[in-house]
């Protein structure tokens, strides 16, 4: 009897528990996505770009017999298991809270036909690793010495003789925007990019990791959002390697955790999604991005702040879908902490545009910043603006790769171009507010919001 493979965050044949699952139902499987317009909504086209070319590297994969439908899961689903008599259909555990709610509706709407959840995009799945007491950790030292100790299986091996179902039409959910650049996304394109990185970066991650400027971060985030390739993955090959005691190795894999920590709290509490996890902060004043913050607001989704730490990287999402991880703290508190808007927006804005964009990641990433979320005591970090390019771009060559206008100010003096005579007369302007001040202010909402608790 066919058992149906519904892929959604794993598109990739390597690693996969639940295609050993299904495999071993017996009879022949038949890989499904469904093109969800809940989720697609948000989509903006960097996104639409890499999962198309996620689902096509995985009808490669598949040799293609996967098939792609469009709809409604609990309606796309139960028909396709009507029309080849599945006797059971497998999955991915999800842990995100509309995956969760999604795959009940599903469950239910199958009747007799079991949805069978067998593994999760994690190393260590959402919920696993708990505290002596049974409870949750909500801080992320404790949690990584506990993720270590409890440890993670062998890869999965792909199953032998496998049986694909090939009787189905599958659907083009859209066409790739051409005005938007596709990266190379998948299975074949995630191994290269990884042994890349393994042999020319991995070592010395932790020296340069922090440097917009040069190329020396992973850029697996992409490939682990679409489940190209396995964490688990990862670590193995991590484990395996030369350079798996140095420091750099040490890093990158506590920046995996870092992932499977914000899934875990995400998990048990669900409501941090969209909201505050600290109670203690949800009477923090912030200003209305659609009201009277408008203007500032739009200055810093479209890079014209005047601060070019921000505006680089601000452009560098709108170009490429993608930002280094030290600009989107950097960027992020400036929303926050410099135009005291509530991080939601921001988080939204990042999903829209990034290639890379992980509910529990960004946004739990978003609440570290703005101090609402699991950081014990961060109330005080406001991140500036120019320090920060000084410090992680010190020669300006990221400003001047994304910032033409500043394009004639050598060295780090890009960093404060209205301290260079002829530094905004080619049209970058001036700064719409004074960091210093708004530091202050940032500070005394703080202070007033702990105030009332």
């Amino acid at each position: 009897m066919t058992a149906l493979l519904w892929l959604r965050r794993d598109l990739r044949l390597h690693d996969l528990p639940a295609l050993l699952a299904a495999h071993e139902a017996g009879g022949d499987v038949l890989p499904v996505f469904v093109a969800d317009p809940t989720l697609l909504g948000s989509a903006g086209a960097a996104r639409r770009n890499s999962l198309s070319a996620a689902l096509a590297a995985a009808g490669n994969s598949y040799d293609g017999a996967l098939v792609v439908r469009v709809g409604s899961p609990e309606t796309e689903i139960p028909t396709l298991v009507r029309e080849v008599g599945a006797g059971s259909v497998h999955v991915s555990r999800e842990s995100t809270p509309y995956g969760r709610r999604r795959d009940s509706r599903v469950e239910r709407a199958l009747g007799d036909v079991p949805l069978v959840a067998t593994g999760t995009p994690y190393a260590v799945g959402p919920g696993l690793v708990r505290k002596a007491d049974g409870g949750p950790f909500q801080v992320f030292t404790p949690f990584s010495r506990a993720w270590r100790e409890h440890g993670w299986p062998a890869p999965a091996p792909i199953p032998a003789r496998l049986a694909w179902h090939r009787t189905v039409d599958s659907a083009a959910p859209w066409s790739a925007d051409p005005a938007t650049a596709v990266v190379p996304t998948g299975e074949v394109a995630a191994r290269a990019r990884w042994e890349e990185f393994l042999e020319g970066d991995l070592e010395g991650y932790d020296r340069h990791r922090d440097r917009p400027d040069l190329d020396a971060t992973s850029r697996m985030s992409v490939h682990l959002k679409y489940g190209a390739i396995h964490p688990r993955t990862m670590l193995a090959n991590i484990a395996a390697h030369p350079a798996r005691r140095s420091e750099g190795a040490r890093r990158f894999v506590a920046e995996l955790c870092w992932r499977e920590f914000y899934a875990d709290v995400l998990w048990h509490r669900p409501a941090s999604a969209w909201a505050d996890l600290r109670e203690d902060l949800r009477g923090m004043a912030y200003e209305d991005p659609a009201g009277a913050a408008v203007g500032h607001v739009r200055a810093w989704e479209e890079g014209r702040t005047g601060y070019p730490f921000v505006d680089a990287g601000m452009r560098q999402l709108l170009a490429e879908g993608w930002m280094h991880n030290r600009v989107r703290m950097g960027v992020a508190s400036f929303l926050v902490k410099d135009l005291h808007v509530w991080w939601p927006h921001g988080a939204r804005y990042f999903l829209e545009h990034l290639r890379d964009g992980d509910i529990a990641s960004n946004n739990h990433g978003w609440q570290w910043v703005a101090g609402t979320g699991t950081d014990a005591a961060p109330y005080f970090r406001v991140f500036n603006p120019v320090t920060q390019g000084e410090r992680y771009d010190p020669d300006g060559t990221y400003v001047r790769r994304y910032v033409p206008e500043l394009a004639h100010i050598a060295g780090g003096a890009v960093h404060q171009p209205w301290r260079v005579p002829d530094g905004l007369l080619h049209g970058y302007p001036e700064r719409i507010v004074d960091h210093g001040a708004e530091r202050a202010e940032a500070l005394r909402r703080y202070e007033a919001a702990r105030a009332t608790t």
